[in-house]
Parts: structure tokens; C-alpha cells; sequence
């Protein structure tokens, strides 16, 4: 499903070059539940970034689902995103002026064809997965750290992506609301979804298939 090969990215200011990824070769298979963890800077986040085709590589090539990425134009990989790719990020963000199920739809309005009516009805059935089907008129700011959270996962799955990436989901949330956040993504894994998840937590990593451990931009196991 994700296929990188000999990836590097390099930063560059007008002083100096950083590189935050180093001949980076990982197959990720279809159905898989990977973690990928490392020390703060080692990379993990640029990874996660060169997956999801939000940052291009310097070097080497990235394929998803047999696409060779560098090989698309601008809006072919920007479909290839929005119809592949979900998205959750350890800050959430939701946008707070949105209630629940409008930021829930978001993704699913750059889809050609895809009604307002099929919109809320898709929304609505992502909230329900998650289990905040009863707070769909609410604001974010009138929600929990861990019910925003269900609600970035419920605007990632909306459109039926067959791959999740998710940065540090639990990150900003106590033990208890961060279990609740790993079990939806566990079902959604044995669903059939593809799920790559940075994280620093030990415990919830083996609780994935597969661990990819980074260090200074380079794979060490």
C-alpha cells in the first residue's frame, strides 16, 4: 500500500542543511498497523508527511497504492490524497467557528459529485462510528481534548480512506481517553484500514503489528 524507496529529505536555509531523512526504504502492506517511534527530531512527523503527500522528497521515490507520486501532477495527487489519505494530528485541528458534523464534511467537499445530502449523511455515520453522534451541533470549543479528538478521526475516515495516518493521536490526552482513541483505531484496522501512527507511547505500540523505529532520519530496525 505505501512503498518508500531511498527517500531523503533535506531542509535548507541560507546557512545550513538539515536532513531529517535519510535513505528511508519501507514497504507498508495493505490491512497493516504500523508505529513508528523515535526520539523528538529523528524525523517521524517528515515520515508521516512524505506518506500522506504533504511534503515532497529530495531525493528517492514514494508509491501509494501503486501510484509513483512524483510522477503526478499537482491536482492528480491532490485526488490521490483526499480519496486514499485520512489525516489525524495530535492539535486536532478542527476549526472552531464549524460545528461537529460541518468539520466532519470538509474533506468530502472537494469531491466532484458528492451532494450536500450524502455529505451529512456520511458525516453523520462517522460521528456514530465514533461515538459522538449526539454532539454533531456542538462547537469544538464546547467539547473535550478527547472528544475533538474522535471528531479528527470522524473527518479522517469520512471519505473511506483506505489508509490512516495519525501523529501522535493520543498525545495531548490522560491514559484513559487515549486508550478510548486507540481502540477506535484498532477497529477501524480490523476494518481492512492501512494505519501508519507516530507515537512516543511504548504501550500502545505493541498493541500495532509492526514497530519502524527512526534515529537521526535513518531506520534502525
Amino acid at each position: 500500500m505505501i512503498k518508500l524507496t531511498n527517500l531523503e529529505k533535506v531542509y535548507s536555509t541560507s546557512t545550513i542543511e538539515t536532513l531529517a531523512l535519510n535513505k528511508v526504504n519501507l514497504h507498508i502492506s495493505k490491512g497493516e498497523f504500523v508505529s513508528v517511534m523515535g526520539p523528538s527530531g529523528c524525523g517521524k512527523s517528515t515520515l508521516l508527511n512524505m506518506m500522506g503527500l504533504l511534503d515532497i522528497p529530495s531525493q528517492g521515490k514514494v508509491e501509494i497504492d501503486g501510484s509513483t507520486v512524483e510522477k503526478l501532477a499537482d491536482k492528480p495527487m491532490a485526488n490521490l490524497r483526499n480519496e486514499k489519505i485520512g489525516f489525524v494530528f495530535q492539535s486536532y485541528h478542527l476549526i472552531n467557528d464549524l460545528n461537529v458534523v460541518d468539520n466532519v464534511e470538509l474533506p468530502l467537499l472537494y469531491r466532484k459529485g458528492v451532494s450536500g445530502k450524502v455529505r451529512r449523511q456520511k458525516a453523520l455515520t462517522a460521528l456514530e462510528k465514533v461515538g459522538l453522534n449526539a454532539r454533531t451541533k456542538h462547537y469544538p470549543t464546547q467539547l473535550s481534548g478527547g472528544q475533538c479528538q474522535r471528531v479528527a478521526i470522524a473527518r479522517a475516515i469520512v471519505g473511506d480512506p483506505e489508509i490512516i495516518l495519525a501523529d501522535e493521536p493520543t498525545g495531548n490526552l490522560d491514559s484513559e481517553m487515549g486508550s478510548e482513541i486507540m481502540n477506535i483505531l484498532l477497529d477501524l484496522h480490523r476494518n481492512g484500514t492501512t494505519i501508519v501512527m507516530v507515537t512516543h507511547d511504548e504501550t500502545l505500540a505493541k498493541l500495532t503489528q509492526r514497530t519502524i523505529r527512526l534515529f537521526d532520519g535513518s531506520v534502525v530496525n
